[in-house]
């Protein structure tokens, strides 16, 4: 795996909980920002032929 492909799962990761804990603390507009963030990265992914995986959905 190069740089730039694990780099981008790291940050999809990382993104995923970031989402997840807004949605905990009930922080409707962090969740809007990471949820968005999220399809960028979703989408960046796709473009490069990046495998994200069925587990990472949210």
């Amino acid at each position: 795996m190069d740089a730039f492909t694990a780099g981008l799962l790291q940050r999809i990761k990382a993104t995923e909980t970031d989402l997840t804990h807004a949605r905990e603390t009930g922080d409707d507009f962090l969740a809007d920002v990471e949820q968005e963030e999220l399809e960028d990265l979703r989408r960046l992914a796709a473009e490069h032929g990046v495998e994200v995986g069925a587990a990472n959905g949210a």
